[in-house]
């Protein structure tokens, strides 16, 4: 049973329950005139509604997370599957073949022995399919059974509503502090995994990058997990690079637009600078490995660097601070914008000239609203990927010159992630350490930027 049946089921059942308590209400009017209902027939409509369709919902939910696995067990009890290999990839293809031949997603099997296994998945579906419809049905009927029968003149439908759709308010408002937890908490366990094989010393501390997956996972070397050169990378395009074009850039054209161009051309030009937080980062890193990069080496060839090379951070780097400009240059606009131009007024009335104004009351007092900015476009700096793979490169180097090339964490992690390497290997589980210390410097950022905000914003309210 997919999500969509069991949304439309909800939907159809919830509005027959609607319908239903919703004409209870009205009859209660009917039949006896003189008597008031304390709640609309609207509220008793919807009261029964939400009674049916969230249970369903629930059980929906639920329902198509469990139904895989007894539909597997099912095919596997069959007596066509004891031909099928104990475990391996061999296994999962021809199971995967005959689940998709069943549902439809295939018209024929590749592996004869997934041929066997067409009808049996097709006969569970269809059982697992039914037992769910029949349960939700039932599910249905008691919920809305319950929930009608309680429909009476003086039954405060209204206020019930009103409280499960703020418990459902709640419930979604929940969603993003749960997710963030559940991040965490499969960071810290793998990381906490990782940490049992390679010692957080040489890995936070050592200054060799080169884990080898095809090494013995019981025996690795610690040696080949120093993640210096990688954070030195990771701050080094995306915090120092990105940041000298985007801060200046982004916090001149906020000044600009705000302070100096005419209303028609501002109109404009905003809209215009935030097209670049619209644009794929995958466009940004064809720019910087087609255009930027080649530029950038024959620059330096041509004054005498024979060194330089097609991929380099300063590469990565420039085009990373182009891409954040309007991260900075939006909240810093708007931040700008909104001190009050009584400060403004008076400074120019003190015989203050527009530049001292600028610098002396505007920008301090707009500068909560600009960290804000510069924190966000770090953090969006630092966890950039498709620049750095396509312009920066692989090489994990500990070095200060900018047209050289290096790696930074989030470029490590797809490479970690990606291929047929074990989640048992410290390689593997390497990606996940990596993830942890990023997720770290980022909350950690965040903080320094709510704690900016909050003692400046003091100080000008």
């Amino acid at each position: 049973m997919s999500l969509i049946t069991i949304i439309l089921i909800a939907i159809g059942l919830g509005l027959a329950g609607w319908l239903a308590a919703r004409a209870r209400a009205w009859s209660f009017q009917k039949e006896e005139p003189a008597t008031r209902l304390v709640a609309r027939p609207n509220y008793h409509g919807w009261y029964v509604a939400l009674w049916i369709a969230v249970p369903i919902l629930v059980f929906g939910t639920v329902w198509s997370l469990v139904a895989p696995q007894l539909v597997m067990q099912s095919v596997l009890a069959d007596p066509a599957a004891s031909n099928l290999p104990a475990f391996g990839f061999t296994r999962d293809a021809v199971l995967s073949e005959a689940r998709a031949v069943a549902t439809g997603g295939a018209q024929s099997v590749f592996n004869p022995e997934a041929e066997a296994l067409v009808e049996p998945f097709r006969a569970a579906i269809s059982r697992y399919n039914w037992i769910g419809i029949v349960v939700t049905v039932l599910i249905a009927f008691a919920a809305g059974t319950y929930s009608f029968l309680r429909i009476k003149p003086d039954f405060k439908a209204r206020t019930r509503v009103e409280r499960m759709v703020m418990l459902l308010l709640l419930l979604a408002s929940l969603v993003a502090i749960l997710t963030t937890f559940g991040i965490f908490a499969s960071l810290v366990f793998e990381t906490v995994r990782f940490f049992g094989m390679v010692s957080p010393v040489d890995f936070l501390f050592g200054t060799f990058w080169g884990p080898d997956p095809m090494s013995n996972p019981l025996s690795p070397d610690p040696s080949r997990y120093g993640a210096i050169p990688l954070f030195w990378g990771t701050i080094y395009i995306g915090a120092i690079i990105a940041m000298i074009v985007a801060i200046p850039l982004g916090l001149m054209s906020a000044i600009y637009l705000t302070q100096y161009a005419d209303p028609r051309l501002r109109a404009w030009l905003k809209p215009a600078l935030e097209i670049l937080a619209g644009v794929p980062t995958v466009v940004y890193g064809y720019f910087a490995a087609l255009t930027v990069a080649p530029a950038i080496r024959d620059w330096a060839v041509a004054i005498g660097i024979s060194s330089a090379s097609s991929e380099s951070a300063l590469a990565a780097g420039l085009v990373m601070g182009v891409m954040i400009i309007p991260f900075v240059s939006s909240m810093a606009d708007d931040s700008i914008a909104a001190v009050p131009s009584a400060m403004r007024d008076g400074s120019l009335a003190m015989g203050a000239t527009t530049s001292e104004t600028i610098r002396k009351v505007l920008v301090p007092a707009a500068l909560p609203g600009i960290v804000a900015g510069v924190m966000l476009a770090v953090s969006r700096a630092i966890g950039e990927t498709m620049i750095v793979v396509m312009a920066a490169g692989a090489a994990a180097n500990l070095t200060a010159n900018p047209l050289e090339a290096m790696t930074t964490v989030t470029f490590q992690i797809v490479a970690m992630l990606t291929g047929e390497g074990s989640f048992d290997h410290p390689a593997t589980l390497s990606a996940f350490a990596l993830g942890f210390v990023l997720f770290l410097v980022t909350l950690a950022l965040n903080f320094i930027a709510l704690r900016v905000v909050k003692r400046f914003r003091e100080a000008y309210e």
